[in-house]
């Protein structure tokens, strides 16, 4: 177990604390609990659904990176399977802070790599700002998503975004989380390549049609992937690298361990991820070889 969790599940109160620590210390534990861990958990304690989900936000902020703000943010979404997906904020020093991922757009994020179409609900530990807002109304079903913070009630996320400006407006009728398959695919019969095109074919990138995707390789082996996120207005919209970031921070994958990176796109589009990515990798780690690959 990451020695934060651990720090942090030893912080909480018993007995919230020895159902929370059967749950983490499990060998299978991937910063996930299913619908079924959950509901024992609320047998086990007598909390409520809310009162549970707002206990497990210190778990949550425990995977936070904040080196520039200090400021650890936890975030926990419900996908529609009731499975419920942590994320905290990552930081990264050395580039803009644009490159920054919010805590809401790690746990969402975090959900939509490991298949979950629809989000139903998501706890934070502090009111989402404005750029998060946005974020969200970009979901599929964004105008039933429930926002619970801790000492509230819960709200739809439209009572924090009135006359919200989302993908309608701009004609899009495919949200975020949607799945889709763009049908990309590339001769090279590289792992890693074949890993991004996978990641690029889910991207989600309705209005500049730039579809992008990452596979990054660690020294162990492992491949962490990550897909673009765009957003109607347009600020909002999250890297495919910084996603795989996240996926590996979740998964306890030190960012140093960072082998290799591709990174996959549309030819020819009128943006390009190229620069943004280059310059994370030499924030991170001058030496990490990034791969290239227009399709």
């Amino acid at each position: 177990m990451r020695a934060s969790v651990q720090e942090a599940v030893a912080a909480l109160p018993t007995p919230f604390k020895e159902a929370v620590n059967k749950i983490v210390s499990a060998p299978e534990f991937d910063a996930t609990i299913s619908a079924q861990d959950f509901a024992a958990l609320l047998e086990e304690t007598g909390l409520s659904d809310a009162e549970a989900r707002v206990a497990l936000l210190p778990v949550a902020a425990a995977y936070s990176v904040a080196p520039i703000s200090k400021f650890y943010v936890g975030a926990i979404a419900r996908g529609e399977s009731g499975r419920l997906y942590l994320g905290a904020n990552m930081e990264y020093e050395g580039v803009q802070l644009n490159q920054s991922v919010h805590a809401e757009q790690s746990a969402i994020s975090h959900a939509w790599l490991k298949g979950e179409t629809r989000l139903t609900d998501i706890t934070i530990n502090y009111s989402p700002c404005g750029h998060c807002r946005q974020f969200m109304n970009e979901l599929s079903g964004a105008e039933l998503l429930q926002v619970q913070l801790p000492e509230r009630e819960a709200k739809l996320l439209h009572s924090y975004l009135p006359e919200a400006f989302g993908p309608s407006d701009l004609g899009v009728d495919q949200p975020l989380l949607a799945p889709v398959n763009h049908g990309l695919a590339a001769k090279e019969d590289d792992e890693l390549i074949k890993a991004a095109v996978q990641a690029t074919n889910r991207s989600h990138a309705p209005y500049t049609r730039n579809l992008s995707g990452v596979a990054v390789r660690d020294t162990k082996g492992n491949v962490f992937t990550g897909m673009y996120a765009e957003n109607a207005a347009f600020n909002p919209s999250l890297p495919p690298l910084q996603v795989a970031l996240n996926l590996m921070n979740l998964a306890n994958a030190p960012l140093t361990d960072i082998q290799e990176v591709v990174l996959v796109e549309t030819a020819n589009a009128n943006n390009s991820h190229l620069q943004d990515t280059q310059a994370m990798l030499e924030a991170l780690n001058p030496d990490i070889p990034l791969g290239y690959l227009a399709i």
